[in-house]
């Protein structure tokens, strides 16, 4: 007589969401990962306040700064250091022997991440309309932008986590992603041979998403764009940021590690 093997349980939205929200609960019990998620990458808009005027240049300068310390230090260091910690001490490995499955695992321990990440956008805005500087010509675009970086990032740090053997380890693993995540966001005046290779980075796709989509604005010209033609300007810069997200799935998928190695 044979024996039915059991059915893998089904992905579950529920499990996810309630995972995530615990990830989140730990994430707010400690100060010095609240600091770095919300006060670090706030900081660069308060030099908008010093700024003489208002001007799109400024504004995006200092709002790309800010969004990539935060995809940085919440959405891609944070993931990466309670990855392989919870790795190291064989949490990862007790939780998979249960109904969770490994996407709905390592989605809710990302999903905290991003919603610092949101979270800080959403405070730039007060900030930024403190400063003189007007409120997202255009939002969707403008979220659209944070997701998918968002999961770029998260996917560097699965990726990064694989040959980071220690939490410890990470502070020094960590430095080529953060390298890649600034040189793009910090090309002004630089020579047209070096911006030619730092257009394809994710900071520089950032920071001509949020021409478009928070000033309204074409990143080459400067010259305003309506709504609708926003998301075609948009194009060059979100499809940079797709092929990374896609580029760091497929490495995190093929080197995820659920334990230490021996």
């Amino acid at each position: 007589m044979s024996t039915l093997a059991p059915a893998r349980p089904s992905l579950s939205a529920r499990r996810t969401v309630g995972l995530a929200r615990f990830n989140l609960l730990l994430m707010a019990r400690n100060r010095t990962t609240l600091i770095y998620g919300f006060g670090m990458p706030l900081i660069p808009l308060l030099l908008l306040f010093a700024v003489p005027e208002a001007t799109p240049e400024a504004g995006v300068g200092a709002l790309t700064i800010t969004v990539v310390m935060a995809l940085i230090f919440p959405g891609y260091y944070n993931l990466l250091s309670m990855f392989v910690t919870r790795r190291d001490e064989l949490v990862l490995k007790r939780l998979r022997t249960g109904e969770v499955r490994d996407s709905e695992l390592v989605t809710s321990m990302a999903l905290p991440g991003v919603a610092i990440t949101v979270g800080v956008v959403l405070l730039a805005v007060p900030i930024a309309m403190s400063a003189g500087f007007d409120l997202p010509r255009n939002p969707l675009l403008l979220l659209v932008a944070v997701l998918v970086a968002c999961v770029t990032f998260a996917a560097l740090a699965i990726w990064t986590a694989s040959w980071t053997k220690t939490a410890e380890s990470a502070q020094l693993t960590s430095g080529p992603v953060m390298i890649i995540a600034l040189a793009g966001s910090l090309t002004a005046g630089l020579p047209e041979s070096v911006t030619r290779w730092t257009d394809l980075l994710p900071g520089a796709a950032i920071s001509d998403l949020l021409m478009v989509s928070w000033f309204g604005r074409e990143p080459e010209t400067l010259e305003r764009v309506g709504w609708f033609q926003g998301f075609a300007e948009a194009g060059p810069g979100l499809a940079v940021l797709v092929v990374w997200a896609v580029v760091a799935l497929l490495l995190a998928g093929r080197s995820l590690r659920w334990e230490p190695r021996a």
